[in-house]
């Protein structure tokens, strides 16, 4: 298939590169010509603007994938693109957008005849070669037309066990992509998951901190340890229960460097977990573990602890997020 892609920042690049390699075709299109110029040298159609880009797409309907930051970059990309697609084609956002916002577009775009997919998309910068899980919003007409594009974005079975009891169920789920629902609800899903990274980020860095301190000149001596991080993060890769892809990232930066030392301890945090404690707000459900750990991260810009700085490697290790440099 061919498709648009709009965006190529850490992930956007990646994206038209693994559909590249599944034998699918893209027009990408930045406002760096570094990046048109390097993605085209991988084999990607290059196209110099919104107008030349869907110029460039054959057949119908056509299809063009947003990769840029949310807000108002992404609202004006939207709006120039209605107005260049025709009655039926698609415009997929697959940022971190507000899922309201979603909705509100969809019914704008609906009301042109054009359809709209929002895609929580999680990968990071490591999707060109492990693939990106998908969570998808939108009519399910235009999800089916674009299955082939999400299966070759997808990670597949790969090596996970596959889980007893499934069935007779949708099989995309354990490819890593789902139809979630209708607009909006793609970014609803990615929403919470990202909040509850939040979390999982937090209990991760707070047992480090906890560890690393317990060398303590204010414990009794014979109560005081002295704790190789790197080597406790290596071991509960092994085996553990703990074993996740975060604690994978936190070993990596432990062995080459311990004390993390090219870590701030500032932390910023992009949308997602506010958004998940304001959804939590509007249905009267506690989320205190989620609300506690988007806390921490505004703390975290007035005083700096080794927990701060696991959380900044974590970021740093999984979507390439560079906090504000030691002062």
């Amino acid at each position: 298939m061919q498709i648009g892609v709009v965006g190529l920042g850490r992930m956007g690049a990646n994206i038209s590169r693994r559909l590249m390699r599944a034998g699918h075709s893209t027009v990408v299109w930045d406002a760096s010509t570094a990046a048109v110029e390097t993605v085209g040298k991988d084999g990607a159609t290059t196209a110099s603007g919104l107008a030349d880009l869907v110029s460039k797409l054959s057949g119908s309907p056509r299809a063009v994938w947003i990769m840029l930051p949310h807000g108002k970059i992404t609202e004006d990309t939207i709006d120039t693109l209605a107005g260049l697609m025709a009655p039926g084609d698609i415009i997929i956002d697959g940022g971190n957008t507000y899922y309201k916002d979603d909705v509100r577009r969809g019914k704008a775009l609906a009301a042109k005849g054009l359809r709209y997919l929002d895609v929580g998309t999680s990968g990071g910068v490591w999707g060109l070669e492990r693939g990106y899980c998908l969570m998808i919003g939108g009519d399910a007409d235009a999800v089916r037309h674009l299955d082939p594009i999400f299966a070759a974005l997808a990670p597949g079975l790969g090596t996970i066990e596959r889980t007893p009891g499934r069935e007779g169920r949708d099989p995309r789920a354990e490819q890593g992509y789902i139809h979630a629902g209708p607009v909006g609800a793609g970014h609803f899903v990615k929403m919470i998951h990202n909040g509850i990274e939040y979390g999982m980020m937090q209990a991760m860095a707070e047992g480090f901190d906890i560890l690393r301190n317990r060398a303590s000149a204010k414990l009794p001596a014979d109560e005081r340890f002295e704790m190789n991080m790197g080597d406790i993060a290596e071991v509960w890769r092994r085996g553990s229960v703990v074993t996740s892809w975060l604690l994978d990232l936190t070993a990596q930066a432990m062995a080459r460097d311990e004390a993390l030392e090219a870590f701030s301890g500032v932390v910023e945090d992009s949308g997602e977990g506010r958004w998940t404690v304001e959804a939590a707000i509007e249905e009267a459900v506690p989320a205190d573990v989620l609300a506690a750990s988007l806390f921490v991260r505004f703390r975290s810009r007035q005083e700096h602890t080794y927990a701060e700085k696991v959380l900044s490697a974590m970021r740093f290790g999984f979507g390439g997020h560079v906090e504000p440099p030691k002062t």
